[in-house]
Protein backbone atom coordinates (compact mmCIF):
# COMPACT_ATOMS: atom_id res chain seq x y z
CA UNK A 1 0.00 0.00 0.00
CA UNK A 2 2.96 2.23 0.79
CA UNK A 3 4.35 1.76 -2.86
CA UNK A 4 1.21 2.54 -4.36
CA UNK A 5 0.60 5.83 -2.23
CA UNK A 6 4.65 6.47 -3.30
CA UNK A 7 3.34 6.11 -6.56
CA UNK A 8 0.30 7.84 -6.97
CA UNK A 9 2.33 11.23 -4.91
CA UNK A 10 5.18 10.94 -7.98
CA UNK A 11 2.63 10.94 -10.43
CA UNK A 12 0.56 13.85 -9.53
CA UNK A 13 2.90 16.84 -9.86
CA UNK A 14 3.59 15.82 -13.33
CA UNK A 15 0.17 14.82 -14.71
CA UNK A 16 -0.74 17.83 -13.04
CA UNK A 17 1.08 20.47 -15.50
CA UNK A 18 0.38 18.26 -18.50
CA UNK A 19 -3.37 18.78 -17.48
CA UNK A 20 -3.15 22.33 -17.41
CA UNK A 21 -0.93 22.74 -20.46
CA UNK A 22 -3.39 20.30 -22.48
CA UNK A 23 -6.40 22.51 -21.67
CA UNK A 24 -4.10 25.70 -22.37
CA UNK A 25 -4.02 24.66 -26.18
CA UNK A 26 -7.56 23.25 -25.91
CA UNK A 27 -8.55 26.86 -25.07
CA UNK A 28 -6.12 28.25 -28.04
CA UNK A 29 -7.35 25.77 -30.19
CA UNK A 30 -11.20 27.49 -29.26
CA UNK A 31 -10.65 30.72 -29.93
CA UNK A 32 -7.66 30.64 -32.66
CA UNK A 33 -9.76 27.94 -34.55
CA UNK A 34 -6.75 26.24 -35.01
CA UNK A 35 -6.05 21.92 -33.91
CA UNK A 36 -5.84 21.04 -30.07
CA UNK A 37 -3.28 18.48 -31.03
CA UNK A 38 -0.69 21.26 -32.53
CA UNK A 39 -0.65 23.78 -30.16
CA UNK A 40 -0.75 20.68 -27.37
CA UNK A 41 2.45 19.27 -28.88
CA UNK A 42 4.29 23.22 -29.19
CA UNK A 43 3.01 23.77 -25.52
CA UNK A 44 5.00 20.81 -24.70
CA UNK A 45 7.56 20.95 -26.30
CA UNK A 46 8.02 24.63 -24.51
CA UNK A 47 8.06 23.31 -21.07
CA UNK A 48 9.87 19.92 -22.00
CA UNK A 49 12.72 21.44 -19.47
CA UNK A 50 10.34 20.02 -16.99
CA UNK A 51 11.18 16.65 -18.10
CA UNK A 52 14.92 16.79 -18.32
CA UNK A 53 16.65 16.03 -15.46
CA UNK A 54 14.75 13.56 -13.26
CA UNK A 55 12.88 16.50 -11.96
CA UNK A 56 9.54 15.67 -9.98
CA UNK A 57 7.48 16.07 -12.95
CA UNK A 58 8.93 13.23 -14.74
CA UNK A 59 7.01 10.06 -13.35
CA UNK A 60 3.70 12.00 -14.05
CA UNK A 61 4.55 12.87 -17.50
CA UNK A 62 5.33 9.23 -18.44
CA UNK A 63 2.60 8.24 -17.12
CA UNK A 64 0.41 10.55 -18.82
CA UNK A 65 2.04 10.08 -22.01
CA UNK A 66 1.39 5.78 -21.13
CA UNK A 67 -1.59 5.06 -19.47
CA UNK A 68 -3.66 8.43 -20.42
CA UNK A 69 -3.36 7.83 -24.10
CA UNK A 70 -4.25 4.45 -23.55
CA UNK A 71 -7.66 5.68 -21.51
CA UNK A 72 -8.39 8.07 -24.50
CA UNK A 73 -7.74 5.31 -27.38
CA UNK A 74 -10.10 3.15 -25.44
CA UNK A 75 -12.75 5.68 -25.40
CA UNK A 76 -12.98 6.57 -28.86
CA UNK A 77 -14.85 2.94 -28.95
CA UNK A 78 -17.67 5.25 -27.89
CA UNK A 79 -18.11 6.68 -31.14
CA UNK A 80 -18.15 4.04 -33.45
CA UNK A 81 -21.04 1.27 -34.11
CA UNK A 82 -21.27 -1.40 -36.60
CA UNK A 83 -24.40 -0.49 -37.95
CA UNK A 84 -22.13 3.07 -39.34
CA UNK A 85 -20.70 0.44 -41.92
CA UNK A 86 -24.18 -0.73 -43.42
CA UNK A 87 -25.47 2.91 -43.46
CA UNK A 88 -22.18 3.72 -45.71
CA UNK A 89 -22.64 0.65 -47.74
CA UNK A 90 -20.56 -2.42 -48.47
CA UNK A 91 -18.53 -0.84 -51.62
CA UNK A 92 -17.81 2.59 -49.88
CA UNK A 93 -16.79 0.68 -46.88
CA UNK A 94 -14.82 -1.89 -49.02
CA UNK A 95 -12.82 1.23 -50.82
CA UNK A 96 -12.29 2.54 -47.30
CA UNK A 97 -10.29 -0.68 -46.78
CA UNK A 98 -8.68 -0.96 -49.91
CA UNK A 99 -7.09 2.67 -49.43
CA UNK A 100 -6.45 1.98 -45.93
CA UNK A 101 -4.43 -1.11 -46.48
CA UNK A 102 -2.16 0.46 -49.54
CA UNK A 103 -1.72 3.43 -47.74
CA UNK A 104 0.48 1.26 -44.96
CA UNK A 105 1.91 -0.59 -47.37
CA UNK A 106 2.81 2.40 -49.45
CA UNK A 107 4.64 4.21 -45.68
CA UNK A 108 6.13 0.76 -44.61
CA UNK A 109 7.36 0.88 -49.08
CA UNK A 110 8.50 4.44 -48.84
CA UNK A 111 10.51 4.18 -45.47
CA UNK A 112 12.60 1.01 -46.99
CA UNK A 113 13.44 3.27 -50.20
CA UNK A 114 14.48 6.10 -48.12
CA UNK A 115 16.13 4.82 -45.37
CA UNK A 116 14.30 4.70 -42.59
CA UNK A 117 12.65 2.10 -39.92
CA UNK A 118 9.87 0.00 -41.77
CA UNK A 119 7.86 0.50 -38.20
CA UNK A 120 8.02 4.29 -38.98
CA UNK A 121 6.04 3.65 -42.30
CA UNK A 122 3.99 2.18 -40.60
CA UNK A 123 3.22 4.09 -38.15
CA UNK A 124 2.73 7.13 -40.61
CA UNK A 125 0.70 5.31 -43.19
CA UNK A 126 -1.49 4.21 -40.84
CA UNK A 127 -1.91 7.35 -39.31
CA UNK A 128 -2.62 9.24 -42.74
CA UNK A 129 -5.05 6.13 -43.53
CA UNK A 130 -7.14 5.95 -40.54
CA UNK A 131 -7.57 9.37 -38.33
CA UNK A 132 -4.72 11.14 -37.79
CA UNK A 133 -3.04 11.82 -34.65
CA UNK A 134 -5.54 9.29 -32.91
CA UNK A 135 -4.26 6.42 -34.91
CA UNK A 136 -0.27 7.67 -34.46
CA UNK A 137 -0.45 7.57 -30.89
CA UNK A 138 -2.50 4.37 -31.24
CA UNK A 139 -0.45 2.53 -33.29
CA UNK A 140 2.75 3.49 -31.61
CA UNK A 141 1.40 1.52 -28.20
CA UNK A 142 1.86 -1.79 -29.91
CA UNK A 143 4.95 -0.77 -32.15
CA UNK A 144 8.45 -2.17 -30.94
CA UNK A 145 10.09 0.24 -28.31
CA UNK A 146 13.18 1.49 -29.91
CA UNK A 147 15.50 4.03 -29.43
CA UNK A 148 13.48 6.80 -31.54
CA UNK A 149 9.90 5.81 -30.66
CA UNK A 150 9.17 8.70 -28.93
CA UNK A 151 10.94 10.81 -31.53
CA UNK A 152 8.92 9.28 -34.60
CA UNK A 153 5.02 9.19 -32.65
CA UNK A 154 5.88 13.00 -32.10
CA UNK A 155 7.20 13.78 -35.91
CA UNK A 156 3.74 11.96 -37.11
CA UNK A 157 1.78 13.40 -35.27
CA UNK A 158 3.11 16.66 -36.33
CA UNK A 159 2.94 16.09 -39.52
CA UNK A 160 -0.06 14.55 -40.16
CA UNK A 161 -2.09 17.39 -38.00
CA UNK A 162 -0.13 19.95 -40.54
CA UNK A 163 -1.47 18.11 -43.48
CA UNK A 164 -4.68 17.48 -42.09
CA UNK A 165 -5.13 21.39 -41.25
CA UNK A 166 -4.30 21.84 -44.85
CA UNK A 167 -6.60 19.49 -46.16
CA UNK A 168 -9.30 21.13 -44.74
CA UNK A 169 -8.79 24.30 -46.34
CA UNK A 170 -7.70 23.02 -49.76
CA UNK A 171 -10.12 19.90 -50.44
CA UNK A 172 -13.70 21.68 -50.27
CA UNK A 173 -12.31 23.80 -52.86
CA UNK A 174 -11.36 20.94 -54.53
CA UNK A 175 -14.62 18.97 -54.47
CA UNK A 176 -16.39 22.71 -55.65
CA UNK A 177 -13.95 22.33 -58.76
CA UNK A 178 -14.82 19.09 -59.41
CA UNK A 179 -18.45 19.68 -59.26
CA UNK A 180 -19.27 16.69 -56.82
CA UNK A 181 -22.38 16.46 -55.24
CA UNK A 182 -22.91 16.43 -51.26
CA UNK A 183 -22.75 12.26 -50.92
CA UNK A 184 -19.52 12.69 -53.34
CA UNK A 185 -17.97 15.67 -51.36
CA UNK A 186 -18.87 14.07 -48.03
CA UNK A 187 -17.32 10.28 -48.98
CA UNK A 188 -13.96 12.70 -50.35
CA UNK A 189 -13.69 14.80 -47.39
CA UNK A 190 -14.18 12.20 -44.78
CA UNK A 191 -12.46 9.33 -46.54
CA UNK A 192 -9.37 11.46 -46.95
CA UNK A 193 -8.97 14.36 -44.10
CA UNK A 194 -6.94 12.53 -41.45
CA UNK A 195 -8.12 13.85 -38.21
CA UNK A 196 -12.05 13.76 -36.94
CA UNK A 197 -12.30 17.62 -36.54
CA UNK A 198 -11.04 18.85 -40.09
CA UNK A 199 -13.11 16.32 -41.38
CA UNK A 200 -16.26 17.61 -39.58
CA UNK A 201 -14.91 21.42 -40.76
CA UNK A 202 -14.28 20.80 -44.35
CA UNK A 203 -17.59 18.57 -44.64
CA UNK A 204 -20.03 21.23 -43.23
CA UNK A 205 -18.38 24.08 -45.11
CA UNK A 206 -19.83 22.90 -47.79
CA UNK A 207 -23.23 21.84 -46.80
CA UNK A 208 -25.36 19.74 -43.66
CA UNK A 209 -25.65 16.82 -45.96
CA UNK A 210 -22.03 16.96 -46.78
CA UNK A 211 -20.80 17.57 -43.49
CA UNK A 212 -23.02 14.10 -42.07
CA UNK A 213 -21.70 11.93 -44.95
CA UNK A 214 -18.18 12.72 -44.20
CA UNK A 215 -18.70 12.80 -40.57
CA UNK A 216 -20.17 9.06 -40.89
CA UNK A 217 -17.50 7.95 -43.62
CA UNK A 218 -14.77 9.19 -41.08
CA UNK A 219 -16.11 6.96 -38.26
CA UNK A 220 -15.94 4.30 -40.28
CA UNK A 221 -12.53 4.50 -40.58
CA UNK A 222 -12.06 5.00 -37.21
CA UNK A 223 -13.66 2.25 -36.85
CA UNK A 224 -11.02 0.25 -38.62
CA UNK A 225 -8.42 1.43 -36.00
CA UNK A 226 -8.23 -1.79 -34.38
CA UNK A 227 -8.18 -4.19 -37.18
CA UNK A 228 -5.42 -2.49 -38.29
CA UNK A 229 -3.52 -2.50 -34.93
CA UNK A 230 -4.47 -5.90 -34.32
CA UNK A 231 -3.50 -7.39 -37.19
CA UNK A 232 0.24 -5.16 -37.18
CA UNK A 233 0.54 -6.77 -33.58
CA UNK A 234 0.14 -9.81 -34.86
CA UNK A 235 2.37 -9.51 -37.85
CA UNK A 236 5.07 -8.23 -35.84
CA UNK A 237 4.86 -11.31 -33.17
CA UNK A 238 5.46 -13.95 -35.87
CA UNK A 239 7.21 -12.04 -38.82
CA UNK A 240 9.62 -10.03 -36.96
CA UNK A 241 10.28 -11.15 -33.57
CA UNK A 242 13.55 -11.82 -34.19
CA UNK A 243 14.48 -8.39 -35.84
CA UNK A 244 12.75 -6.47 -33.38
CA UNK A 245 14.83 -8.03 -30.29
CA UNK A 246 17.83 -7.17 -32.54
CA UNK A 247 17.48 -3.34 -32.84
CA UNK A 248 16.46 -3.09 -29.19
CA UNK A 249 12.85 -3.54 -28.95
CA UNK A 250 10.12 -5.48 -27.17
CA UNK A 251 8.19 -7.19 -29.27
CA UNK A 252 4.37 -6.07 -27.87
CA UNK A 253 1.71 -8.56 -26.21
CA UNK A 254 -1.88 -8.09 -26.76
CA UNK A 255 -2.73 -4.49 -25.32
CA UNK A 256 -5.47 -4.10 -22.99
CA UNK A 257 -6.33 -1.20 -24.46
CA UNK A 258 -7.87 -2.88 -27.71
CA UNK A 259 -9.97 -5.32 -25.76
CA UNK A 260 -11.52 -2.14 -24.25
CA UNK A 261 -11.76 -0.23 -27.50
CA UNK A 262 -13.40 -3.42 -28.60
CA UNK A 263 -15.85 -3.57 -25.78
CA UNK A 264 -17.32 -0.12 -26.04
CA UNK A 265 -17.65 -0.23 -30.07
CA UNK A 266 -19.88 -3.30 -29.29
CA UNK A 267 -21.78 -1.85 -26.24
CA UNK A 268 -22.47 1.23 -28.50
CA UNK A 269 -23.74 -1.15 -31.22
CA UNK A 270 -25.76 -3.13 -29.75
CA UNK A 271 -27.03 -1.36 -26.94
CA UNK A 272 -29.25 2.21 -27.26
CA UNK A 273 -26.77 4.08 -25.17
CA UNK A 274 -28.39 7.78 -23.87
CA UNK A 275 -26.77 10.32 -26.33
CA UNK A 276 -25.09 12.38 -23.18
CA UNK A 277 -22.96 9.39 -22.07
CA UNK A 278 -21.80 9.17 -26.03
CA UNK A 279 -20.90 12.99 -25.79
CA UNK A 280 -19.20 13.12 -22.72
CA UNK A 281 -16.89 9.81 -23.29
CA UNK A 282 -15.97 11.37 -26.41
CA UNK A 283 -15.34 14.84 -24.95
CA UNK A 284 -13.50 12.76 -22.27
CA UNK A 285 -11.26 10.41 -25.03
CA UNK A 286 -9.97 14.07 -27.15
CA UNK A 287 -9.35 15.78 -23.65
CA UNK A 288 -6.97 12.51 -22.78
CA UNK A 289 -5.28 12.63 -25.76
CA UNK A 290 -4.47 15.99 -25.97
CA UNK A 291 -3.45 16.07 -22.90
CA UNK A 292 -0.97 12.57 -23.45
CA UNK A 293 -0.19 14.17 -26.80
CA UNK A 294 1.50 17.30 -24.39
CA UNK A 295 3.24 15.05 -21.98
CA UNK A 296 4.58 13.62 -25.43
CA UNK A 297 5.94 17.18 -26.53
CA UNK A 298 7.54 17.49 -23.12
CA UNK A 299 9.81 14.16 -23.41
CA UNK A 300 10.49 15.54 -26.70
CA UNK A 301 14.04 16.50 -27.76
CA UNK A 302 14.33 19.12 -30.84
CA UNK A 303 18.21 18.41 -31.03
CA UNK A 304 16.49 14.37 -32.31
CA UNK A 305 13.61 15.83 -34.10
CA UNK A 306 15.83 18.41 -36.26
CA UNK A 307 18.59 15.08 -37.05
CA UNK A 308 15.81 13.86 -38.95
CA UNK A 309 15.40 16.27 -41.43
CA UNK A 310 12.86 16.24 -44.12
CA UNK A 311 12.48 12.95 -45.04
CA UNK A 312 9.41 11.78 -42.55
CA UNK A 313 7.50 15.23 -44.27
CA UNK A 314 7.92 14.01 -47.36
CA UNK A 315 6.73 10.39 -46.62
CA UNK A 316 3.60 11.87 -44.63
CA UNK A 317 2.83 14.16 -48.27
CA UNK A 318 3.07 11.09 -50.82
CA UNK A 319 0.73 9.53 -47.93
CA UNK A 320 -1.90 12.10 -47.45
CA UNK A 321 -1.60 12.23 -51.85
CA UNK A 322 -1.90 8.75 -52.57
CA UNK A 323 -5.12 8.43 -50.53
CA UNK A 324 -6.67 11.35 -52.19
CA UNK A 325 -6.40 9.96 -55.47
CA UNK A 326 -7.40 6.72 -54.77
CA UNK A 327 -10.64 8.30 -53.18
CA UNK A 328 -11.16 10.27 -56.11
CA UNK A 329 -10.59 7.38 -58.71
CA UNK A 330 -12.95 5.35 -56.69
CA UNK A 331 -15.72 8.50 -57.16
CA UNK A 332 -15.02 8.58 -60.89
CA UNK A 333 -15.40 4.79 -61.15
CA UNK A 334 -18.58 4.95 -59.95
Amino acid sequence: MNDIAVKCKNIWPGLGIATITGMAALFLSEHYNAPAMLFALLLGMAVSFLYQNDTPCACGIDFTASTLLRAGVVLLGLRIALGDLAVLGWQTALMLAGAIFTTIVLGVGLAKALGLQKRFGALTGGSVAICGASAALAISTILPKGENHERDTLLTVIGVTAMSTIAMVLYPIIAGQLGMTDTEAGIFLGGTIHDVAQVVGAGYSVSESAGDMATLTKLVRVAMLMPVVLIMMLFIKRFYKASTQAEGGEVPKMPLFLIGFIALMLLNSFVALPEFIIEMGTQVSRFFLVVSITAIGMKSNLGKLAEVGMLPIVMIVVETLWIALLILGFLYAM
